[in-house]
């Protein structure tokens, strides 16, 4: 008897038997299959393995669908394409790259203090799309050259507050469908709790479970 994954995702049987196996193969064609059947048709707007950097081209440029392009085909990228995907507006997915400018590395504080607060919510469904998926998580600040984080510690806890209130209020609709897709598809509905507590122990060492209770 087919099981509802098998059902829902068909295309993906061989996939599923390494998913649910102890050490699980991310390979991120899954989630350009798994992201392109649960949003190809409703939003018009797929995911695609790109280059050098990440991208978002709006339908018009990119034809008749919108393409989400994540960098060097990479899995860790693809999920964090697709959280800022998930947080963008109805006009903001009309812009190219959602009518941000993207301020490289080599940022001065004051500009990545600016980066810092664009990031928390992207990077806090990241880090749950990641415990989803099984897969590892970093925080990133994305400034090597321009001398890190503003205050690194500060912004892991804000990461960890906002992904903490996500798990309480709910997510965004579009990253709510794709987080309880990627538990699904992955097996881990059932152990996503524990997984998100080891896991807030690794990415924030000096979290306080008393103080986010």
């Amino acid at each position: 008897m087919d099981t509802p994954v098998q059902l829902k995702f068909p295309l993906a049987l061989e996939a599923l038997k390494s998913h649910n196996s102890p050490l699980m193969n991310h390979s991120p064609n899954d989630l350009v299959m798994l992201f392109n059947d649960q949003f190809r048709e409703a939003y018009r707007t797929i995911l695609v393995s790109g280059g050098e950097e990440p991208e978002y081209i709006p339908a018009g440029e990119a034809g008749d669908l919108a393409r989400i392009l994540f960098a060097h085909g990479y899995y860790a990228s693809a999920l964090h394409e697709i959280a800022h995907w998930c947080i963008a507006g109805e006009y903001r997915r009309t812009l190219r790259d959602y009518g941000y400018w993207y301020c490289p590395d080599g940022r001065t504080p004051a500009q990545q203090r600016d980066f810092e607060v664009v990031e928390v919510k992207p990077q806090a469904i990241e880090w749950l799309f990641s415990v989803a998926a099984g897969s590892r998580f970093h925080i990133s600040v994305d400034n090597l050259s321009g001398g890190g984080a503003s205050d690194e510690r500060r912004f892991r806890s804000r990461v960890l507050d906002q992904a903490e209130n996500y798990l309480a209020s709910g997510l965004p609709e579009r990253a709510q469908t794709f987080f309880d897709t990627l538990k699904l598809f992955y097996g881990t509905g059932d152990t996503f709790r524990a997984a998100w507590q080891d896991d807030v122990g690794r990415v924030v060492p000096l979290y306080s479970a008393k103080e986010h209770l």
